[in-house]
């Protein structure tokens, strides 16, 4: 039995303690917005907060999160109005949009620790794949999620 926070309510799964916990959340816990994209843990899809640092939880062996503080796409704002996800809309950022809950969650860890990230700051913490070649408008919708934010319009 592993216990842990997630989206802000405790929660305890009994699985074997290597499963996983990308397919915990989707099969356990119904969370289906964290997607599986290599498996691998380098294309970001499976991105996911633990402790409020972008995680790509593919290959997180569910044992290593007791206790933990976990959130989701699911659980990043009540009604899908985040700054982030405000600006992905305004930017018009997904195409197939696959990669989309990983990409939010990367960029929402990102200004939680840099509110005000150059390109090259982007470039180096935002090492997740869009298969569809958005980048540009990611990395505008980045920018424009900066300057929300610091008019404190987070939810």
């Amino acid at each position: 039995m592993v216990s842990f926070e997630l989206n802000g309510r405790a929660v305890s799964v009994d699985v074997d303690g290597a499963t996983p916990l990308l397919w915990v959340l989707r099969d356990e816990l119904g969370l289906t917005g964290t997607k599986f994209g290599c498996g691998v843990a380098q294309c970001g899809a499976c991105t996911v907060h633990v402790n409020g640092q972008a995680t790509r939880c593919c290959v997180l062996p569910i044992d290593s999160i007791a206790d933990a503080k976990i959130t989701t796409i699911e659980g990043i704002s009540t009604h899908s109005d985040h700054a982030v996800q405000t600006a992905w809309v305004e930017a018009q950022v997904p195409q197939c949009g696959y990669c989309q809950s990983g990409m939010i969650m990367a960029t929402a860890a990102l200004l939680a620790e840099n509110p005000s990230p150059s390109d090259e700051d982007i470039d180096t913490a935002i090492t997740n794949i869009c298969r569809c070649g958005t980048y540009p408008r990611i990395r505008a919708a980045i920018h424009a999620a900066s300057k929300t934010m610091k008019v404190g319009a987070t939810k």
